[in-house]
């Protein structure tokens, strides 16, 4: 168990330029040249739209079988901006508000949490601001979850009760990563509305934007699996469904990119899901911290000019990438099926430094100075 959660094949066309160091074909094998890592996969958005996808290697390192343009990836802690954005519809419509502190959100477990979270807002679950440890620190309580036969909701609430009577990690109002956070958010959610999360998401989240490939947990038979040591992961190395708001949860490269160009859209006035101060709050610097909600918020990337929103995502069995520039709605979407160990980030990253030119303009060079 890991809880990292930060974070031969068919390609299609692309409309990419000679410059661009070989076709994306030999961009993609060459990331994964070096590696151990059995398949990656890239989205690429432009000007509001996905211009073109591409997928090579295989599904798992113990077969042949190729994985294909429409298998589904899980991206680790790069569904968290998705959790965000179900908290954001739903204070938009009134079932919640940003400033209710957690004890009133939660009531069934405001006589067991510390006095230190009592007061925390979604605002401050969503930034990593709310002072909770990045996960419960027992190891050995986290993992009673994979035998756990009761609904989801009910599992988050128990781990929950358990994980709020840790210390803090930090002062309120400092950024401190955490998963709990997110299951605190979802947890608030449930309560409000009477509906798991994953049936929330489903219906204001997914449907809306026509996302119908996702699904909670880890992928299954036929798909791409995810890898760790070497072989492929078990379930016990994986996170466990419950797990799903903090981002265990897969689907098709083309479903994520339907829902990054809604929010890149929504600060053009476009987006499907929020209001307009919704989306820029969401994608807004916060105080306290370089995020907005849940998205990791930069003036520049990698040398290339911002704003950008950024985010990476493992489980320790897979890795995945994106980074959006919403000024020109455009961004790349970055997924492979193996943890650090085997080298999936390692490829990520050499898909995204091969192809960030395509996307995003050079940072101005700096006036030489006279000596």
């Amino acid at each position: 168990m890991t809880r990292m959660l930060l974070r031969a094949g068919v390609v299609l066309s692309l409309c990419f330029s000679a410059a661009q160091a070989g076709d994306l074909d030999g961009v993609l094998k060459g990331a994964l040249a070096g590696t151990q890592t059995p398949a990656v996969t890239v989205l690429v958005m432009k000007d509001g739209k996905a211009i073109g996808s591409g997928v090579t290697g295989v599904r798992r390192n113990d077969a042949p079988d190729p994985a294909r343009p429409d298998d589904v990836w899980l991206i680790g802690s790069d569904a968290k901006p998705m959790t965000a954005a179900l908290i954001a519809r739903l204070v938009d419509r009134g079932a919640l508000s940003w400033n209710t502190p957690l004890s009133t959100l939660l009531p069934e477990l405001a006589g067991g949490m510390r006095p230190e979270y009592r007061d925390v807002t979604l605002v401050q679950l969503l930034s990593h601001r709310a002072g909770l440890p990045h996960d419960d620190a027992s190891t050995d309580f986290f993992m009673t979850f994979f035998k756990d036969t009761r609904p989801p909701a009910a599992q988050r609430l128990a781990y929950l009760a358990h994980a709020l009577k840790d210390a803090p990690a930090g002062p309120v109002g400092v950024f401190n990563y955490s998963n709990t956070g997110f299951l605190l958010a979802a947890a608030a959610a449930e309560h409000a509305t009477g509906l798991s999360y994953e049936a929330l998401m489903r219906r204001e989240v997914f449907a809306p934007l026509g996302m119908t490939s996702v699904g909670f947990g880890v992928t299954g038979e036929g798909q791409p699996q995810g890898h760790h040591g070497g072989k492929v992961a078990t379930l016990e190395e994986a996170n466990p469904p419950m797990f799903a708001p903090a981002g265990n949860l897969h689907l098709s490269m083309a479903d994520w990119a339907k829902f990054c160009l809604d929010q890149m859209a929504g600060m053009h006035g476009g987006g499907k899901l929020l209001r307009p101060a919704t989306y820029r709050m969401m994608e807004t610097r916060l105080p306290g911290a370089d995020t907005g909600l849940a998205w990791g918020v930069q003036d520049s990337v990698a040398g290339f000019e911002g704003p950008v929103l950024t985010h990476a995502g493992s489980d320790g069995n897979w890795y995945a990438l994106v980074a959006l520039f919403p000024g020109t709605q455009s961004g790349l979407l970055i997924a492979a099926n193996a943890g650090e160990d085997m080298g999936g980030d390692k490829a990520a990253k050499a898909v995204f430094k091969a192809l960030i030119p395509e996307v995003a303009k050079p940072l101005p060079a700096t006036p030489a100075t006279s000596p």
